[in-house]
């Protein structure tokens, strides 16, 4: 029988984390983080790092890794999110490239931080393959192919019919695109490690602790995050709340909250693997509009993760992370058309979470000094890496550092927020019903990418 919710499979073996105290009281700290998932808590461990003396503290509503950082697909991938061009008009093709490097680099600075705690998160750096799977999917990846040429630093391969199904045997795969800065990682073997580590470096996260309002500093008063549990005084306080900075008051609409789903097979046999191959346990993803994300998980599974149902009216969020039936259908289906030799393996687990979403789709990375606040986040479900890139930025920008990382063009943007309901519940099921129904007229035999896509992006906002 599937197991619906519970978090995520990714705490399945070990169970959910024993949980820590809560504040007990008010507080008067130098550094306050809101939320204990990849961004606060790595934010967390560079500022440590770099100033031991600073009293941190990080506030966690339920536990550390609760949300995305528990639940997401274990991709620790190169991605800019929102892409790249945009930001070489506003800023130059040199520095995006100096961005996309920084990124590249992020990767090799996990795995090594990893290594150095003693973090055991499964992580293998098999890079990502974006695979086409009918005619309008190799269109787009030839495009895509073609764009990758103005960007070496990706270090981008296109890859045939044959050099894909040598690689990953995806049925009806007609080709792909191969990019080695990638790895697949447990999410919540890395967050735990990460959660423990900040704590060795003297850093009290605080859970069961939600912070309802943030407030900013000034003329010699600090800043404040007020809790049902008392109220934490802070020089600086960041925010590192993500999916659920809808809760937070005054911060309705500044990110939507997406949800994503996920399940998990069990083990699939030894003949599943000699069909399938996937010895490289590359990250998968097709070029479907409502796209599907894979990885080959450490124990022989395979976990893949598509939208669901991808927004509850009012920036609601789920808690448990129970999925909708409905959801397992499809992206049981999906794998089983993608790999017929997996579906003998039944699903083990299948769940959800939600991931932050700009109205611009484009992550952000602010700190204000005059006020002592700062946030990082919108990663709209490529963070695992970029979250790390945002801790390392945020504790320059609290201490004070001009560094290359505080000069990327994702620090202190300014984003417009969301439409109000129910403009913004009604847009977002209008634009993933045509996402939907784009990709069944391909798989269906359009040759070409439907025009309802392409509208869908335009009135996005991406």
């Amino acid at each position: 029988m599937t197991t619906n919710g519970n978090v995520s499979f990714w705490y399945a073996a070990d169970g959910l984390p024993a949980p820590r105290p809560a504040l007990a009281g008010d507080l008067d700290i130098d550094v306050a983080i809101v939320g204990a998932g990849y961004t606060g808590l790595w934010t967390a461990y560079y500022l440590a790092k770099a100033d031991p003396s600073l009293r941190i503290a990080v506030l966690e509503a339920r536990f550390a890794g609760f949300g995305a950082s528990g639940r997401n697909g274990g991709w620790l991938a190169n991605t800019i999110t929102g892409g790249r061009d945009g930001y070489v008009a506003s800023h130059g093709r040199g520095l995006v490239g100096d961005f996309q490097r920084m990124l590249n680099d992020t990767i090799d600075e996990v795995i090594d931080v990893a290594a150095a705690e003693g973090i055991d998160a499964h992580i293998r750096k098999g890079g990502e393959l974006l695979v086409a799977r009918n005619a309008a999917q190799l269109s787009r990846l030839q495009v895509l192919a073609a764009g990758q040429r103005k960007w070496p630093e990706d270090d981008a391969v296109r890859l045939s019919e044959a050099e894909t199904r040598e690689r990953i045997n995806v049925a009806g795969a007609l080709g792909s695109l191969y990019i080695p800065h990638c790895a697949r990682i447990h999410p919540a073997r890395l967050v735990r490690g990460l959660a423990e580590a900040v704590e060795r470096l003297g850093v009290t996260i605080y859970e069961n602790t939600l912070v309802t309002e943030i407030n900013g500093g000034g003329n010699e008063a600090l800043a404040s995050a007020v809790t049902e549990r008392g109220t934490v005084h802070a020089t600086h306080i960041l925010r590192a709340t993500e999916g659920f900075t809808a809760n937070l008051a005054g911060a309705h609409r500044d990110w939507l909250p997406m949800n994503s789903s996920m399940i998990v097979t069990e083990p699939l046999d030894a003949p599943a693997w000699r069909e399938i191959g996937w010895e490289g346990c590359e990250t998968l993803e097709d070029f479907g509009h409502a796209y599907v994300y894979l990885q080959r998980t450490h124990d022989g599974r395979i976990a893949i993760g598509g939208r669901g149902v991808p927004y509850r009216f009012g920036s609601r969020t789920d808690m448990d992370g129970a999925t909708q039936t409905k959801t397992i259908k499809t992206l049981t289906g999906i794998l089983h058309e993608m790999f017929p030799a997996a579906a003998g393996a039944p699903i083990e687990h299948a769940w959800s979470g939600v991931l932050g979403v700009p109205r611009d789709w484009r992550a952000t990375v602010n700190y204000d000094p005059a006020t002592g606040l700062g946030f990082a986040g919108g990663y709209v479900g490529t963070g695992v890496t970029a979250a790390n890139l945002a801790g390392r930025t945020l504790a320059d920008l609290v201490l004070g550092r001009d560094t290359r990382a505080t000069s990327m063009p994702w620090v202190n943007r300014t984003v417009r927020r969301w439409e109000p309901e129910p403009v913004r519940w009604l847009g977002v099921q209008a634009m993933y019903a045509m996402y939907h129904h784009a990709d069944r007229q391909e798989a269906g035999g359009r040759a070409t990418t439907s025009p309802l896509a392409a509208f869908a992006d335009r009135i996005s906002g991406r």
